[in-house]
């Protein structure tokens, strides 16, 4: 179950107490455990492209950005599970193809608390690193364009919910939903806080647009754009582990200071 049965357990219960919509049938149906130390969050990371699917070709060099967000991942999963805070998993760790509903899904199957897609994309004239969480309407025409070049896939899969009539099941959809959109914002708000500290950023960092990988309904996701393949400046400087390292800090930074802040990310 994706969304953690904990969590749909303290939605039931805010619905009964706004509504007197809980049952008190489902709420003898919780589980008597003994008391034990959740496991840390688990952090999905999503190095972009691959395989067949090079993704942005260096303007200069030639480098593709498949190889570069499969480096920057690895060194992110290495400073985030040095902090110990998380556990990580990968979409992929080697050159493959995957198609974008499956890194969805994924991230879904293992329930992570966080979903965070790496690329390094090509737009005229754009440099900087930014942020992107989900919305239909695009903040620009640029993001617009980002994500119709990225989406070959749209299909978000449905939540797994218990038995109940279909009015709770719709507010109950919502209120996971309006979650995972609060936190996806939050993360990014804070990834674009400590790359701004490390990196040059994008005008506007915080963007929007309808990412396929961003559409999960119960997990906060962001994809990241550490710069552009298109300028030789970026490019220059995501090739050099130096820098992906300084990257990589940043963002574990915000993913640790996510983590602090919602005590829920841990399922």
């Amino acid at each position: 179950m994706p969304f953690s049965r904990r969590r749909l357990y303290a939605l039931f219960a805010s619905l009964g107490t706004a509504g007197g919509l809980a049952s008190p049938a489902l709420a003898q149906s919780r589980p008597t455990r003994p008391a034990r130390r959740p496991p840390l969050p688990l952090v999905v990371l999503d190095p972009g492209h691959g395989g067949r699917d090079p993704g942005t070709i260096g303007a200069r060099t030639g480098v593709h950005e498949k190889v570069i967000t499969l480096a920057a991942a690895q060194e992110l999963r290495r400073q985030l599970e040095g902090s110990g805070r998380c556990r990580v998993l990968l979409t992929r760790n080697r050159d493959i193809f995957i198609p974008l509903d499956e890194r969805v899904a994924i991230a879904r199957r293992r329930q992570a608390a966080l979903f965070i897609s790496l690329h390094a994309d090509s737009a005229p004239g754009a440099r900087g690193a930014s942020v992107y969480t989900l919305n239909g309407n695009a903040t620009d025409a640029m993001s617009a364009a980002l994500a119709r070049r990225e989406n070959n896939a749209d299909r978000a899969g449905g939540l797994n919910l218990p038995p109940v009539s279909p009015e709770v099941a719709r507010i109950l959809i919502s209120l996971v939903q309006a979650e995972t959109r609060e936190g996806s914002d939050r993360l990014a708000r804070m990834a674009v806080t400590s790359l701004g500290e490390t990196v040059p950023l994008l005008p506007n960092t915080h963007r929007q647009a309808g990412f396929a990988v961003l559409k999960a309904p119960d997990i906060p996701s962001v994809l990241v754009e550490m710069g552009f393949l298109s300028d030789p400046r970026d490019e220059a400087a995501l090739r050099r582990p130096d820098h992906r390292a300084r990257v990589a800090a940043a963002l574990s930074r915000g993913v640790q200071a996510y983590l602090a802040a919602t005590p829920t990310a841990t399922g």
